[in-house]
């Protein structure tokens, strides 16, 4: 399934396009002020290096080698600054290419580089269409996050990208998603009724505002609390949210099936757990129909349940070259955390050892092994699977009970994106 409420004819795309336009050099998206990066790193996903090193290379690409990669549509540049900061900070090798074609986001993102002191980002104006030409590649990692939905043509948008990507490498991508979205599309379409696109930004801006200020109890968007860019996220977030131009949104069909088409398969939806619906459904006999489901289908089913997924985010290669996973029980693994100290993820645990955790806005329950929490302070990216398992040993924990524990462990705390396996040096 696909949504979109406008049309995109010949005639609606040159316009649609120059609302495009307007609006990111009008109202770059997200809002960002480069002086906060003296203060804090926005973390997120896809383009977290560790998730990187195991989602796209199975934590098997050596960390020596140098990683080129490139930001199609960095916008004001929230997932490039992240990725340049933690392989300034790691001391990896390469370069993050940002390519954008409104003029103000690149200039707040250089900003904020600079702020930072990066000097392994570089920055160039231009569209997607021309990439062959301003960015040839080739790129060992691609991200491009919250811009296909809003091409005229989102697998030729696909096909670029893959044609510059190089032998191995992998992307990872950020659309849209109907259901969590609800309300947004109602609205859209009301306001471009009022505020026809061909209007300048500004006049559009100001009749969103009129809106929402009047906006019935009743409409499904104040109900949706998926997200908040209309809220919190300045004239930037309103408009890019109801007044964007051109959005579309894909269920987790229709995004396999963009996938498909371009040749490349996800190695992992964030959070893979998010697309098991057995998390959600209880019931045995529930969880056996679902056991029997292809894979897609049981995705299929968890997005329908949840209702709350506004957005799909995948890291992908092609389907010519599935990803070679490292063994993360192997005792020679070396297990890292991807952000939070195994030590606060511990201590997260219930005494009922579950650890509460947000698919957004839905809280779910995951049990652990009791032994988890003191497995996971161990977790320090340098110790291996078998470190731990001698440390475990002198605590009472034997060698094969340890193996199972670790298997539960290491296996749910993936699946959440919790725990990950170090690349070699």
């Amino acid at each position: 399934m696909t949504t979109s409420p406008m049309t995109d004819d010949a005639s609606a795309r040159d316009t649609r396009d120059a609302g495009l336009q307007a609006q990111y050099e009008q109202y770059p998206y997200p809002a960002r002020d480069p002086r906060d990066e003296k203060g804090r790193l926005l973390i997120g996903s896809p383009s977290h290096l560790r998730e990187i090193d195991y989602w796209v290379f199975g934590a098997m690409r050596p960390q020596s080698l140098p990683l080129r990669v490139l930001v199609a549509g960095c916008g004001t540049g929230d997932g490039a600054i992240m990725l340049a900061t933690h392989m300034a900070r790691a001391g990896r090798q390469g370069e993050v290419l940002c390519v954008d074609r409104s003029t103000a986001a690149l200039d707040t993102a250089r900003a904020r580089a600079q702020v930072r002191g990066l000097d392994n980002m570089r920055f160039v104006q231009g569209d997607l269409a021309d990439l062959g030409a301003i960015a040839p590649g080739p790129f060992d990692y691609i991200d491009c996050c919250g811009v296909l939905h809003h091409l005229p043509d989102p697998d030729a948008g696909l096909a670029s990208l893959e044609a510059v990507l190089a032998p191995g490498g992998g992307m990872g991508l950020m659309v849209y998603a109907p259901y969590g979205r609800t309300g947004v599309y109602m609205l859209q379409d009301a306001l471009e009724r009022l505020a026809p696109v061909g209007e300048t930004p500004a006049q559009r801006l100001d009749t969103a505002r009129r809106v929402m200020r009047h906006l019935p109890a009743t409409a499904w968007l104040r109900q949706n609390t998926n997200f908040g860019d209309h809220l919190t996220g300045g004239d930037a977030g309103l408009y890019d949210l109801l007044l964007n131009p051109r959005d579309r949104a894909y269920d987790i069909t229709a995004f396999h099936g963009l996938l498909d088409r371009a040749g490349l398969a996800a190695t992992c939806l964030m959070e893979p757990a998010r697309y098991d619906p057995a998390l959600l459904l209880a019931d045995p006999r529930l969880r056996e129909r679902v056991a029997a489901l292809p894979e897609r289908d049981r995705q299929a089913v968890a997005e329908d349940i949840a209702g709350n997924m506004a957005t799909h985010v995948a890291y992908v290669r092609r389907a010519s070259e599935p990803v070679q996973r490292a063994n993360g029980l192997a005792m020679d693994a070396v297990p890292v955390m991807r952000e939070i100290p195994g030590v606060e993820l511990a201590r997260m645990m219930g005494g009922d050892d579950r650890l509460p955790f947000a698919f957004g806005t839905l809280q779910v329950a995951i049990p652990l092994p009791p032994q988890a929490r003191g497995i996971l302070p161990l977790i320090d990216g340098e110790r291996t699977v078998g470190d731990i398992a001698a440390i475990m040993d002198t605590r009472g924990l034997s060698a094969a009970r340890f193996a199972k524990v670790w298997a539960q462990v290491f296996t749910t705390l993936e699946s959440l994106n919790r725990v990950l396996l170090r690349a070699p040096h």
